[in-house]
């Protein structure tokens, strides 16, 4: 197929001297632009280009997210093998055992132990950590590391409010640690 160029010059609009000069200007002009750098980009170019910084925008956020998932689920990971490793056993036998009262998401839960592992509680040697209904018992150090992987598993232990408030009528009775409710 014959150029446009060729095109013209057959039919008689453009005579050869002028399509010359045409294709020297063009070439020169591109000769310009290449060492000037200066590429003159189509308006599809340019939507392609912001299409790709899109997509890469989208890939990153994307990726941020999963990190954040695989995050949360080694942190889980980590504290369910700390509980398992460290997990104290609550020595109810069902004979003898104690209601060992605490909070947990607001509500007031309850385990049975035993005597001996009650004063492990209430001196704080021994704290309560768990999910959903399940509790375990591990040592304290254990339960520090479990608190800042996710400081919502962890029952702490009630603080010893030994401030008194002036107005208290019941200031002078104190209520021991082993309170049986």
């Amino acid at each position: 197929m014959a150029s446009l160029q060729d095109q013209l010059l057959k039919a008689g609009l453009v005579d050869k001297k002028t399509a010359k000069q045409i294709g020297k200007d063009k070439r020169k002009q591109n000769k310009v632009a290449k060492k000037s750098g200066d590429t003159r980009k189509g308006e599809a170019q340019l939507a392609a280009e912001q299409a790709r910084a899109d997509k890469a925008a989208r890939d990153r956020a994307l990726n941020a997210e999963r990190e954040a998932a695989a995050r949360q689920k080694a942190i889980a990971a980590q504290i369910k093998q700390l509980i398992e490793h460290n997990k104290q056993p609550k020595g109810a036998n069902g004979q003898n055992d104690i209601a060992y009262h605490f909070t947990f998401d607001k509500k007031v839960k309850k385990i049975y132990v035993s005597a001996a592992v009650q004063e492990h509680l209430t001196a704080g040697r021994l704290l309560v950590v768990g999910e959903g209904e399940h509790f375990e018992l591990v040592p304290k150090v254990i339960a520090e590391k479990i608190a800042e992987r996710n400081p919502n598993m962890v029952v702490q232990p009630p603080e010893g409010s030994d401030a008194v408030d002036e107005d208290d009528p019941y200031a002078e009775f104190q209520i021991p640690d082993d309170l049986m409710w």
